[in-house]
């Protein structure tokens, strides 16, 4: 394991490696010893694509974009994309919601020179509860969130027991934000599934307006997880490009500059 010294990442690497970059921010870095005390993840999402898989699709990401600057279509720069387990905490809990709304349906008919317009106002209530399995957080501060929301979702179904025989070949990022530091955010993820599905209960009114809502979480259980995502960052013109990859699904994200000259 190794720190490091740009950004601060603490990550895991197999023990061949002795030089490597952070997939993070681009540091060139020395791997200088063992590590240790790290918690033990509860569960590992091995990595179902490989190096080739990531690289052919970053390729195809690239394709067609004649404005994108070289740096980014340069071979050797793809080759650099990285297999990284990233630290996820999933929460599980139960749900109840109840909302009050004003709704309203407009008709309109002609009565000689006028036009006649009838609005019925409603009041509409609803409640209802659920059930939220592994909802995930990523718990590094420095990936992103909206790069790890973007590439969601993953199948559960694949979950191993964590073991140290997944990791040969990859990096795994110890996580720097604890389960309570997350939670916040799968909280406000939960409250707004509830928000939404009590809402698209509401049918066939003109409109709809929110006039209260009571959205109660019971959390029941939290996992330690790595999941699998490729990574490759990018600097250009002093600024900072992070594309990452779902090492299960293919799903890919990340932001591409303009090249002005070529432009």
């Amino acid at each position: 394991a190794y720190n490091c010294p740009s950004c601060g990442a603490e990550l895991i690497c197999d023990a061949s490696t002795a030089a490597t970059s952070c997939p993070y921010c681009g540091n060139p870095t020395v791997v200088p010893g063992q590590f240790s005390g790290a918690l033990k993840p509860d569960f590992v999402l091995p990595f179902k694509l490989s190096k080739e898989d990531a690289v052919a699709a970053l390729k195809n990401h690239y394709k067609g974009k004649p404005l994108l600057p070289k740096a980014f279509t340069n071979g050797n720069h793809i080759e650099e994309i990285k297999g990284v387990y990233v630290p996820f905490w999933l929460f599980d809990a139960n749900a109840s919601g109840s909302g009050q709304y004003e709704a309203t349906t407009s008709s309109s008919h002609r009565n000689g020179d006028y036009v006649i317009t009838t609005t019925r106002h409603y009041d509409v209530r609803r409640a209802g509860t659920t059930q939220f399995m592994g909802v995930p957080v990523d718990g590094s501060t420095k990936m992103p969130n909206g790069h790890m929301d973007a590439i969601e979702p993953y199948d559960y179904r694949a979950f191993q027991p964590f073991s140290t025989a997944y990791l040969p070949g990859y990096m795994a990022d110890k996580y720097d934000e604890d389960a309570d530091t997350c939670q916040a955010r799968a909280h406000s993820r939960m409250r707004n599934s509830v928000s939404s599905e009590l809402s698209a209960s509401i049918t066939g009114y003109n409109s709809v307006s929110t006039l209260s809502e009571n959205i109660h979480i019971d959390y029941t259980a939290k996992h330690y997880a790595l999941l699998p995502v490729w990574m490759l960052h990018t600097k250009w013109n002093g600024k900072d490009f992070l594309f990452a990859m779902n090492g299960q699904t293919g799903k890919l994200v990340g932001d591409l500059p303009t090249d002005m000259g070529k432009f």
